[in-house]
């Protein structure tokens, strides 16, 4: 499948390229950004920035896709969103998503999952979506219940020799929620 761009009312989410390296390590090496990302460390430098970006625009690699969160009014790089472990098979997909805290609360995020969200259901033809969210990330909880995902279990991530339990929401797609998710998306 291939990813276009997407424009929306505030927002342009561009499809991450080499471009953005610098972008990319300024996100992964925030500490602010990356408290709650307990799958990796924190960028340390280019290489870093390059090894996430290769992951992104390889081409034998679909089962994930990342946009780069672009203000249209400024064309300020806010964050990223985007798809993990896509599993055409059962129908299903991981979200992630990670914003600058200079733009938390202003709907930008929100305004961004929708889209990728009706992606999911109208070209993807997803019917299950999953964000995994660290137990304190009250932030990204609060987000994911507001676009309707729901508390559908927990797990253990071990991340430098510790366990962090992350709940699993999750948003089920059908035909009666995609009319209503879309004429409410915008």
């Amino acid at each position: 499948m291939l990813f276009n761009d997407i424009e929306t009312e505030r927002l342009f989410l561009k499809n991450i390229s080499i471009d953005d390296r610098n972008f990319i390590f300024s996100q992964f090496s925030d500490d602010i950004v990356t408290k709650y990302l307990l799958d990796r460390e924190p960028v340390i430098d280019m290489e870093g920035a390059d090894e996430i970006i290769t992951l992104y625009i390889h081409p034998e690699s679909q089962l994930q896709h990342r946009w780069i969160i672009v203000r249209k009014s400024d064309g300020i790089k806010m964050g990223t969103c985007g798809f993990h472990r896509w599993n055409q098979k059962d129908c299903n997909v991981q979200v992630g998503y990670d914003l600058k805290e200079k733009f938390w609360g202003n709907g930008y995020m929100q305004e961004a999952m929708k889209e990728i969200i009706a992606i999911a259901m109208n070209s993807m033809h997803i019917k299950e979506i999953n964000a995994f969210i660290y137990i304190e990330n009250q932030r990204s909880i609060h987000l994911a219940e507001n676009l309707g995902f729901v508390l559908s279990g927990s797990s253990y991530e071990l991340f430098r020799d510790k366990k962090y339990l992350h709940n699993r929401y999750t948003l089920y797609l059908t035909k009666d929620r995609k009319s209503t998710r879309l004429n409410s998306s915008h």
